[in-house]
């Protein structure tokens, strides 16, 4: 279902953010793994906004009815 798959890459989203984060606190910067979750987080935010249009284009996800 379209639905299930939009909440999975939602939780992975924020997983990734969450990650970033505390490799932030931990690292204090002196690895690059903050900057490789952050750019995991924008991956996933891009691909999840395309399938989104795509969805929609292909009628897998209706338009507002009324």
């Amino acid at each position: 279902n379209v639905k299930i798959v939009i909440i999975l890459f939602i939780i992975a989203i924020v997983g990734s953010l969450g990650s970033a984060l505390f490799y932030l606190m931990t690292d204090k910067g002196k690895t690059k793994r903050t900057v490789r979750a952050l750019a995991i987080r924008v991956g996933l935010s891009m691909t999840l906004f395309l399938m989104l249009m795509a969805g929609h284009y292909f009628g897998l996800i209706p338009g507002k009815v009324g």
